[in-house]
């Protein structure tokens, strides 16, 4: 009896102490673990959650950018750190939902490791070519490539990543016989695109979009249902004849797992009232994106299909990191 007294009497104390420190929360400034190289989709992500979240907390907050293994490095150390609320990760598929599929060994548990705070966007990808490559549509590749089996290339950002799982999906539902050419980083895989060495990438529209609506690079086709608004003469994969193809990415933020519930709250009801302004809406959707804001606990289950859903495409398809 006293065994359990002493456990309650401990559970209370931590609980108190746990409650309290929510309560002076943020005592110190706030840090964003962005796993992934300045001027990236995810940095500039981290960015605008760091803009949302200073005013606020009341306190400032950083990006620090851990980049390296595919967002690996970064991610490891956001769950080593204190569960204190100080520290937030930018979290998305390749992360949380592909990498422990794909490499060996991450450094952490992408489910038991974070404690979830809001899913912040889904996004479509943009399969683009070079202006010079003899092709105008899905069709047009489609054709090019069963010409030239295994010839043609194609660029990601690093093996298992979402734009090289989106590769993979449209290699198998073409019927197609390409090279995966995988890079360190989405810039040099569109340098590579841009200067005509590689056939074509499926990579987000924050980082093709700029350059198609420069002129140079040519849109095939967006990866969602639907067409979207900053592209509306750029037709889907459904329309461009692979009527089941389907892929949108998805990013979101979490923090080490411990810290206290009405920390994770604190967050994501900042930051679902920042999604839901017109202001957010515009900005993503320039990107290509559509804001989410959901509650922790719905963006902890999307988390767990994610992870058993690209589970099964990773090892149906046999990719591993090398």
């Amino acid at each position: 009896m006293r065994s359990a007294l002493v456990w309650i009497t401990a559970g209370l104390v931590s609980f108190r102490s746990g409650a309290a420190g929510a309560q002076r929360y943020p005592s110190q400034p706030v840090r964003i673990i962005a796993s992934a190289p300045p001027g990236t989709p995810v940095d500039i992500r981290a960015r605008w959650v760091a803009e949302q979240l200073a005013p606020a907390l009341g306190q400032p907050v950083v990006v620090e950018n851990k980049a390296g293994a595919g967002g690996n490095i970064g991610m490891e150390a956001a769950a080593r750190s204190a569960p204190d609320g100080h520290t937030l990760a930018i979290v998305h598929q390749g992360t949380l939902a592909i990498n422990p599929h794909v490499y060996a060994r991450v450094g952490y548990d992408p489910i038991g490791d974070f404690a979830p705070v809001t899913r912040l966007l889904d996004a479509p990808l943009l399969l683009a070519v070079n202006p010079e490559f003899p092709a105008r549509s899905v069709a047009d590749l489609v054709r090019l490539a069963k010409e030239q089996p295994g010839r043609l290339s194609y660029g990601s950002s690093g093996t298992g990543t979402p734009p090289h799982m989106a590769g993979e999906l449209f290699r198998r539902a073409a019927g197609i016989e390409v090279t995966h050419i995988p890079y360190k980083g989405a810039a040099a895989a569109l340098a590579d695109l841009l200067g005509g060495r590689i056939a074509y990438t499926i990579d987000g529209v924050v980082i093709q979009g700029p350059h198609v609506r420069a002129g140079k690079l040519r849109p095939l086709a967006v990866t969602s249902l639907e067409r979207l608004a900053t592209l509306p003469d750029v037709p889907t994969m459904a329309e461009s004849g692979l009527p089941d193809f389907h892929y949108v990415s998805w990013m979101g933020v979490a923090v080490p797992a411990a810290t206290p519930p009405a920390i994770v709250e604190r967050l994501n009801a900042a930051l679902v009232k920042a999604l839901r302004t017109r202001e957010a809406r515009e900005w993503f959707e320039a990107q290509g994106a559509v804001p989410v804001g959901d509650a922790p606990d719905q963006f902890a289950a999307f988390i767990r299909g994610e992870h058993a859903r690209w589970g099964t495409v990773v090892r149906e398809a046999g990719i591993r990191a090398e």
